[in-house]
């Protein structure tokens, strides 16, 4: 046995004692995959920590408090007394974020079900792709837009300007709609026909297959869509600081001026001096982005693990 073994080994070898060409290949493709894979986790860890020392540093040593920035209402960091409360930007963020959720939600999961239970043929070979065609537009693009268009509009039927978290809101929901869309018509199609079938014999019509099985059923892969888009809304900077007005202040209806998290630092990034408090400060609110990006991922997992069980 043994000398069988060996016999193998040498035939496996050729003459120069060196391993076959596929064994080199396979470590090689093995060592580059796992430096791959450790420069991810290098990159990741040194960006969390890069914001993370930054952003702590105005309540380590600069003397900001935590409860003034996430609860205070003025933020007025060039004032001979500096004042540091985000409250504003917190609010201005969850509101487009969740109200562009509340608009596209229904309208790309409605796209996804017409896609796959009324024309599949017609929903993937035209309707699909134009729909991801969305998703390649830059932010730019979707900003001057909505300036040009969107904004005129609210000014001509509500009062005020047009720029608000309205205006917004409805840039990001067309931002956002490729993604739910997306993620629901994966979801629908991957639901096994012998469901709906059974359905059907069981004498249920199509509707009621669709609201009664077809949507509870995929119910949590759908939220995991919408998830993902508040994600992608609540992390635009560009798109929604050219239509939001940007107004340090809570604004009290729809149709007033608003400003985001994002579009706060990407106005006041450049004029700040590195090092400053006014800069350590916009580090601590992209650190806050920081959480609340880990915090949906988290929210995206749990949603996903419920898909497994199910």
């Amino acid at each position: 046995m043994t000398q069988t073994r060996q016999a193998a080994d040498a035939i496996a070898k050729d003459g120069r004692g060196k391993f076959p060409k596929h064994k080199l290949e396979e470590l090689r493709g093995r060592g580059y995959v796992m430096f791959c894979v450790l420069m991810l986790i290098v990159i990741i860890f040194s960006i969390v920590y890069f914001i993370a020392s930054r952003g702590l540093t105005p309540f380590a040593s600069q003397g900001v408090s935590v409860g003034e920035m996430l609860g205070g209402l003025k933020w007025s960091p060039e004032a001979d007394t500096p004042r540091f409360g985000a409250l504003p930007f917190l609010f201005g963020s969850f509101a487009t974020s969740l109200l562009a959720a509340v608009i596209a939600a229904p309208l790309g999961i409605c796209a996804a079900i017409f896609m796959t239970e009324m024309m599949p043929k017609v929903g993937k070979n035209i309707l699909q792709p134009a729909i991801e065609l969305l998703a390649g537009v830059p932010s730019v693009v979707y900003g001057f837009v909505g300036l040009s268009v969107i904004v005129p509009f609210l000014r001509d039927i509500f009062p005020g300007q047009g720029v608000g978290i309205l205006a917004g809101a409805i840039v990001l929901s067309v931002m956002i709609l490729p993604t739910i869309t997306t993620v629901a018509t994966d979801a629908l199609r991957s639901l096994p026909a012998g469901l709906k079938e059974g359905s059907y014999a069981l004498g249920a019509t199509r509707w009621q297959t669709i609201s009664r099985l077809v949507i509870p059923t995929t119910l949590p892969s759908l939220l995991t869509g919408v998830v993902l888009g508040i994600a992608r809304a609540f992390g635009e900077a560009l798109a929604v600081q050219m239509v939001i007005g940007n107004a340090p202040h809570i604004p009290h209806s729809l149709t007033q001026s608003a400003a985001t998290l994002t579009s706060i630092i990407t106005l006041s990034m450049g004029n700040t001096t590195s090092g400053s408090l006014h800069n350590n400060a916009l580090w601590s609110l992209a650190l806050i982005l920081l959480i609340m990006t880990f915090l949906f991922v988290f929210v995206v997992r749990l949603l996903e693990r419920r898909v497994k069980h199910a």
